[in-house]
């Protein structure tokens, strides 16, 4: 595809929908260079899936390849034990190595299914910085001075309220950027949360005789609550792996003011298109409700195909608008569970994560029994038959008694 675009369409192309590019006017001049670019993204795996904040990223480096450039993907299987600060108001919890492991393994195939198998070099950073010597560290540490590190804002905040800050943490930065050195990158990618870490980077390479590396970053997609960037660990997240109704019923719950940043982030949408959907809503032009089924449609067809879109939406509305039941449910044996409480058998089931949450969400309300709201904690479901629980808006388990 390269071979078809010149280096201006190319720098139109891979700059659609970005946050920030430094240096300006750098990329076309790299572009016009005629040779593959090397295009760093370094990952930490500290967590077991792959959101659709977190696939925006992949994106923009599958958009190198498809140019012709070489995606390097980094896996950050040393600096993960560090664990990156980034936008955090307190200190990380360092994980181990066999955990960490644990993710790479869960995270790889997906990972490889968002990218080209070809132009794709992927890395693992202990190979270089997990046999550092005490010289290397010291001589990595003297190139920077403690001023350079507390430009970062997180940084600077927790000076200010006196929270603590490790040193282990202000080696982070510069174990990312040991990284570009270690792989000559020429273009690092990274989402807005990271810009300090890629131009401490940039710092490093040129103090290593190295041509700098340009910095690209790209937003960050807000979760489902339309409120924080979407997490896994504050749960508002939908993952590339979600079953097609799942993906699509979440999407359907995200507030109207986040549409337009879901359609360019999480469907991937152009700049243009984007901006005819803000135009349409705001004169009244399209409805919000159909609009945001679009969205759900376009999304779930990014990574399962236009009919499972369809489909997905067809399940929404039996659910939501018929009232009905989805036409697959999950089946489970209550004489399995640990015991026959109601809250045990929703946590062994998989409809709630615990048994407290499962006593909360009856509390709440938000436990059907074949349509039936249940409040009953002490409930014992032995003697109720085979049945189909609801858990919220899309989760659904039948009992049944083998």
């Amino acid at each position: 595809m390269s071979g078809q675009l010149s280096p201006e369409e190319q720098l139109t192309y891979l700059t659609d929908g970005i946050d920030t590019l430094l240096p300006e006017g750098m990329l076309l001049e790299r572009l016009q260079e005629g040779r593959p670019l090397r295009v760093k993204l370094g990952v930490d795996p500290t967590a077991p899936d792959v959101t659709l904040g977190w696939a925006v990223v992949f994106r923009q480096l599958r958009k190198f390849q498809e140019m012709g450039h070489t995606a390097v993907l980094i896996i950050g299987d040393f600096t993960a034990q560090v664990g990156d600060p980034s936008e955090r108001a307190d200190t990380r919890r360092r994980l181990g190595a066999s955990e960490v492991e644990d993710y790479v393994s869960g995270l790889m195939d997906t990972i490889r299914g968002l990218l080209l198998e070809e132009n794709l070099e992927i890395r693992h950073n202990s190979e270089w910085l997990g046999s550092l010597a005490m010289s290397d560290i010291l001589d990595l540490t003297s190139k920077f001075t403690v001023s350079r590190i507390m430009d970062r804002d997180d940084f600077s905040k927790r000076w200010a309220a006196n929270k603590p800050i490790s040193l282990i943490e202000f080696m982070y930065p510069l174990l990312q950027a040991m990284d570009s050195v270690a792989v000559e990158a020429d273009i690092e990618l990274g989402g807005t949360d990271q810009l300090f870490n890629l131009l401490v980077g940039r710092d490093l390479q040129e103090r290593s005789d190295q041509p700098a590396q340009l910095v690209m970053t790209v937003p960050l997609l807000v979760g489902t609550d339309g409120e924080k960037k979407m997490s896994q660990s504050l749960g508002n997240y939908i993952s590339v792996n979600d079953e097609p109704a799942e993906m699509f019923g979440k999407t359907m719950s995200i507030p109207d003011a986040a549409m337009a940043e879901w359609f360019a982030l999480a469907a991937a949408w152009s700049a243009a298109a984007v901006e005819e959907v803000k135009e349409g809503l705001g004169a009244g032009q399209l409805h919000p409700g159909q609009t945001k089924r679009l969205l759900g449609r376009e999304i779930v067809a990014l990574y399962h195909g236009n009919a499972a879109a369809a489909e997905a939406e067809e399940a929404f509305d039996r659910v939501f608008r018929d009232h009905g039941f989805p036409e697959e449910i999950a089946e489970f044996d209550p004489a399995t569970a640990p015991d026959r409480s109601l809250p045990t058998v929703l946590a062994a089931a998989g409809v709630a994560s615990s048994r407290s949450e499962a006593r909360r969400l009856i509390r709440q309300g938000a436990v059907r029994i074949d349509g039936e709201r249940s409040d009953d904690e002490s409930l014992d479901v032995s003697g109720i038959g085979d049945v189909v629980i609801q858990v919220g808006k899309r989760r659904f388990v039948r009992l049944v008694t083998r």
